[in-house]
């Protein structure tokens, strides 16, 4: 993760330089993520669809510099990641639902589990950094699902549901580990230990 952060902070390099200088901080593009993803549901119900697109696209590629930004000017925080991660959260939830109430539909059952599993790995996650046990990778598949959107829309039938089936189980799989060993941390330093050398 470091490394690939490193390599967006050299990429970024630029566009970091001129937001800063115009006191852009990055609380100010998470805000204005926010409003763009918010934005896709109004546009979406009225099949906008274009311009649906265009501000999920907006809300990614903002929601891409806030941190990176927040590294540059020294200023990132825990505060921060949680409210990025928490806005980020919002987006998900509103696009799944707008998907499942306006056409073209997907499937309430995948969309309800998306919800439940995306929201549940999340919230494991953000309690697994603070006791500092992160995962070892983790899946947030939202690019997947708003990649799949304007495809499906230009012509690859149900492709939105397939990704979110897809996505469930990855993220099904995720949540159970996650839990799992979550549950054994919780138990003492002497229970994870102790597990540790059952398994070797």
């Amino acid at each position: 993760m470091e490394y690939g952060q490193q390599i967006r902070a050299r990429m970024l390099q630029p566009a970091l330089v001129t937001l800063t200088a115009s006191r852009i901080s990055p609380d100010h593009l998470t805000a204005l993520s926010l409003m763009f993803g918010l934005a896709f549901a109004p546009c979406w119900y009225l099949q906008s669809f274009t311009t649906a697109i265009v501000c999920l696209w907006l809300h990614v590629i903002l929601d891409g510099l806030d941190g990176p930004l927040a590294r540059h000017q020294q200023c990132e925080s825990p505060r921060g990641s949680f409210t990025d991660s928490f806005c980020d959260q919002i987006v998900v939830s509103v696009v799944t639902i707008m998907l499942m109430i306006s056409p073209p539909r997907i499937s309430v059952v995948a969309g309800s589990l998306y919800l439940v599993v995306y929201t549940g790995v999340l919230a494991i996650a953000m309690v697994r950094n603070s006791l500092q046990i992160p995962y070892s990778w983790l899946v947030r598949p939202r690019l997947f699902v708003y990649v799949a959107i304007p495809l499906q829309l230009a012509g690859i039938p149900h492709l939105i549901n397939s990704v979110i089936w897809i996505s469930n189980a990855l993220l099904a799989w995720k949540l159970a580990t996650g839990f799992y060993r979550l549950r054994r941390r919780l138990d003492g330093p002497q229970a994870e230990s102790n597990s540790s050398g059952t398994q070797k």
